[in-house]
């Protein structure tokens, strides 16, 4: 079996990747219309994608206000700490670039999985895209994982 890997990711460069594994996670499984999962903030955001050798199995995105968004793996490789990796990867990310907070809109059964890396729901349950969502931050200051 091939290593993962986490890599940046251009946009215009991977789009075809990024595009598939954000259509097959949001649109097709979780019904997000696609007016609502692209956006003109894919231009300026910092693109990350898993790896599986030459295989795109995962991407996330980090926008320039430190709002981290789109973490997505492919179904058949949950469960095998793609997500943590691109998570950290993206801490790691946001710390380099200066950024003192990360940001996000979790779905209500992803919390757990971002409170595993010290992120805190500050908000209440709201529904978006369908789905109930709750935002959550990290101070990614504080050295934690």
């Amino acid at each position: 079996m091939n290593e993962l890997s986490i890599r940046l990711a251009d946009w215009h460069r991977d789009y075809s990747s990024i595009h598939r594994i954000r259509e097959s996670v949001f649109v097709a499984e979780q019904a997000v219309p696609p007016e609502q999962e692209w956006d003109s903030e894919d231009e300026t955001a910092v693109h990350f994608l898993a790896e599986q050798g030459d295989f795109a199995i995962g991407t996330a995105r980090l926008l320039p206000d430190g709002y981290l968004g789109r973490l997505s793996v492919l179904k058949d490789w949950r469960g095998q700490k793609v997500g943590d990796a691109l998570l950290q990867a993206v801490i790691e990310q946001a710390r380099q670039r200066g950024l003192t907070e990360l940001k996000l809109t979790a779905q209500v059964h992803a919390t757990a999985f971002y409170e595993r890396f010290g992120f805190k729901v500050v908000s209440e349950e709201f529904i978006e895209a369908g789905l109930p969502h709750v935002d959550m931050v990290l101070d990614v200051t504080s050295g934690e994982r």
